[in-house]
């Protein structure tokens, strides 16, 4: 790792600023989900184990620049401190002296909340002017925040080169989490991917193919991967204009040695509702008034024996229409044998993406694989190989540049 983390830092009396994602689901100003708070727990009680003050950097939603009360960050207090167990006090700005009044009052247990980063245009465009002022409120820098780390924005990229920098603990994990599945995997590594489209995962199934040794390809981007061998999927969600891409990636997966696993049997149905009518046919077999809505029990047979092969897992994406039952029953099947398996140490298990988080909380399991990336976009773009700047900027560390600037 290129990158330092927590344990490469001297914390001491020093003001950490630590870049976390808070930006939590608020019903009547009130958080209704505190995962991302919980997850950012490891970090913040190490900083303050380590004599350091916490004083977080954080946005939520789009303000675009301008102040509103309905995205201040001051209504997270109440459940950040429940989660926490320690004091928050808030700043009404993220610079300047506001901010730095707050922060020269901090006593011991107690953590610094600045003010939504995106209250300021400068924040998104990456401002070198905001960025600095950042920097000056803090000795350290500490991002955990991967979820926000493919966006190369003042408090996630333009600040890291300003401070000597680090990886916090969520962010380490995620980093390892990936690296293990990708980067230096056990062999063999199987790949999951489904969705609805092959024209939103192109770069991500470009990049597999190269990288795994077997591909499950799940979802509406199936039935469009059927169709450009020529098989008639009838009424079901397909990108006709994209079979040529899918025939070029299959082209590729014999090239690279990569096994591509396609349904082999399908559940269809002739509307889209819970508890419709269906039937299990034949790929090759899709009635012409039907829609194809999950992978059949062969197909989910052949995937088994795919995740048995597997020492290493990575998952993005449910196997069929997983919202409505019946068409859930393969996402469900695949993903409870992949957390049997990994919870006996036989896989390691790394998923990710909104619908796979769903999906696999949805199945019951999302506890039983070895790591849940709740990142999203940046999960999908380190999948596909990009360089993500909130990443690249803890890589590039020239720490004796940073502490004479």
């Amino acid at each position: 790792m290129a990158w330092k983390t927590l344990d490469d830092m001297d914390l001491d009396g020093k003001r950490v600023l630590t870049r976390v994602d808070i930006n939590v689901p608020v019903e009547d100003g009130k958080v209704t989900d505190t995962t991302r708070i919980d997850r950012i727990c490891a970090t913040i009680q190490d900083i303050l184990a380590r004599g350091g003050k916490p004083v977080l950097l954080a946005h939520f939603g789009r303000p675009k620049g301008e102040r509103r009360d309905d995205m201040s960050l001051q209504m997270l207090i109440p459940a950040m401190e429940q989660v926490l167990g320690v004091e928050v006090v808030f700043a009404a700005d993220c610079v300047g002296p506001v901010a730095q009044a707050v922060i020269d009052t901090l006593g011991e247990n107690q953590v610094a909340l600045l003010e939504n980063t995106r209250f300021h245009k400068g924040e998104e465009k990456n401002d070198p002017e905001l960025a600095a002022q950042m920097a000056e409120l803090g000795d350290v820098y500490c991002n955990d925040a991967f979820s926000a780390a493919h966006r190369a924005h003042a408090s996630t990229e333009g600040v890291a080169h300003l401070l000597p920098s680090c990886a916090g603990r969520l962010m380490q994990g995620e980093l390892q989490a990936l690296e293990s599945a990708l980067s230096t995997p056990e062999r063999p590594v199987l790949a999951v991917v489904g969705g609805a489209k092959v024209s939103t995962k192109l770069d991500l199934l470009s990049n597999l193919v190269e990288k795994v040794d077997m591909l499950v390809i799940g979802g509406g981007m199936a039935n469009t991967f059927l169709a450009a061998q020529g098989i008639d999927v009838g009424k079901s969600l397909c990108e006709h204009d994209m079979t040529g891409t899918a025939k070029a990636i299959a082209e590729k997966a014999v090239e690279t040695g990569c096994e591509l696993l396609l349904p082999r049997d399908v559940v269809v149905a002739r509307e889209f509702k819970e508890g419709a009518e269906s039937e299990v046919v034949k790929t090759e077999e899709c009635p012409a008034d039907a829609m194809i809505l999950d992978a059949g029990p062969d197909s989910v047979a052949h995937i088994k024996q795919a995740i048995d092969r597997a020492n290493t897992l990575i998952w993005n994406g449910p196997l069929g229409a997983f919202e409505i039952a019946p068409f859930d029953a393969a996402t469900n099947a695949a993903a409870r044998h992949a957390a049997a398996r990994s919870e006996v140490g036989q896989l390691v298990s790394v998923a990710g993406g909104g619908d796979t988080v769903a999906a696999l909380n949805k199945a019951g399991v999302a506890s039983d694989f070895s790591y849940i990336s709740t990142a999203g976009g940046a999960f999908l773009e380190w999948m596909e190989g990009k360089t993500l700047p909130g990443v690249a900027a803890l890589d590039q560390q020239d720490e004796e540049d940073k502490t004479e600037a």
